[in-house]
Order: C-alpha cells, then structure tokens, then sequence
C-alpha cells in the first residue's frame, strides 16, 4: 500500500471530508504511539508502512519509551488531531486495525507485547477492538454502513468509556 492508498483508507473508514483531516489522525495516532513505544519497536512496526507514514512513528518522535496509559494516549491523540476524545479514541482503533494489515504478524504481536492489555488503568486493550473483532471488512461496511465497532454504540457511550463517566464536560 502506498501514501496515497493509506491515507485514502483512512479517509474512507473514518468519513473524513479530506486528506488534511485524514494525515492529522494518522499522524496523532502514531506519533503518539512512536512516544508510548521503545525506538526499536516503533521502528519495526513502521519498516512495512510508507516511507510518509512511518516517519510518524520514528522520525517526528523526539522521545521514545514514554510511560503513559490509555487514558494519556487518548488526550495526546485528541489534542494533536484537534478531535474530540472519543473521535480519537476510535480513529486510534481504526488506524491500529489498518495497519495491522500491513505489518508482518510478528511486528504486530510485539507492538501489542508493548502495550499492558490488563484489566488496571492502561488498560491498552481498547486501542485493539477493531482487531479483535476480526477487523475491518468490506462486507461488513456494505451491511452496516461501518467495520467493526466497540461495544459502546453511541458517541456518548464511546465518551464514557474513554474519558471514563466522571469526567466533567
């Protein structure tokens, strides 16, 4: 997959109206993980990617190995793509599941080896429902209008669950 077809997945899974809106989330998504995992890591997931994209994960990160949860990882993403949390918790989710299409599975299982996918606060399992879910799938699209979504079904459920329900407005 090319720069071109990359970026134009992400636009069409996620509706986005351009290219501009489609390069923020791809770049919030894995800038931040580039952050979150060790240089070595980020640099392996992003070898498969192109060349456009992968620099996100190694060449725009000043410091790699940053100790953050999934909580962190939702506001970095949110404050980058200038997107409202669960948007970007969601646009993480689909990014993650595309580029899990494109990584040889051993890149991909040390990335997931990287994130705590336990039931405590990282909780970094939610960054992978697309995944688990089986992934994206154009026949699913075509019947549901969408791939795959998180258990929350509404905007506001999604907000609850990634902001967590006590947090003011």
């Amino acid at each position: 997959m090319n720069f071109d077809e990359f970026t134009g997945t992400v636009q069409h899974r996620l509706e986005l109206p351009g290219t501009g809106e489609s390069l923020r989330a791809i770049r919030a998504t894995l800038m931040t993980l580039g952050q979150r995992l060790p240089e070595g890591n980020a640099e392996d997931l992003a070898a498969s990617l192109p060349v456009e994209i992968k620099w996100y994960l190694t060449g725009a990160v000043h410091e790699h190995g940053q100790r953050f949860d999934w909580q962190e990882f939702v506001s970095r993403v949110s404050d980058i793509e200038q997107a409202d949390p669960a948007d970007a918790a969601y646009h993480a989710r689909v990014i993650v599941d595309i580029v899990q299409t494109l990584v040889p599975g051993s890149d991909f299982q040390q990335l997931r080896d990287s994130l705590p996918q336990s039931e405590d606060e990282e909780n970094w399992r939610k960054l992978f429902e697309i995944v688990d879910a089986g992934g994206w799938s154009e026949a699913a699209e075509a019947q549901t209008g969408g791939g795959p979504q998180p258990d929350a079904t509404s905007r506001d459920e999604l907000d609850d669950v990634d902001r967590g329900s006590d947090t003011a407005e």
